[in-house]
């Protein structure tokens, strides 16, 4: 049971990470003096880290359902 939870709060925390990066890549938040800041290549990088923060809650949700 303490292997989902530590699983999905780690899927939550990379999903944050994506989110911010890619709006830091839209020039939405940070600084601006932040190489991510209007980068196109944070846009995309911020999306795919999402993804993989999906991913890893998906499976956090699953081992907690299968205990």
């Amino acid at each position: 049971m303490k292997g989902g939870k530590a699983i999905t709060i780690t899927g939550i925390i990379i999903g944050v990470f994506g989110l911010i990066f890619h709006l830091q890549g839209q020039s939405i938040v940070g600084p601006e003096s932040s190489f991510m800041y209007a980068n196109p290549e944070w846009v995309s990088y911020g999306l795919q880290i999402m993804i993989v923060g999906i991913a890893v809650l998906g499976i956090g949700f699953v081992v907690l359902k299968k205990n």
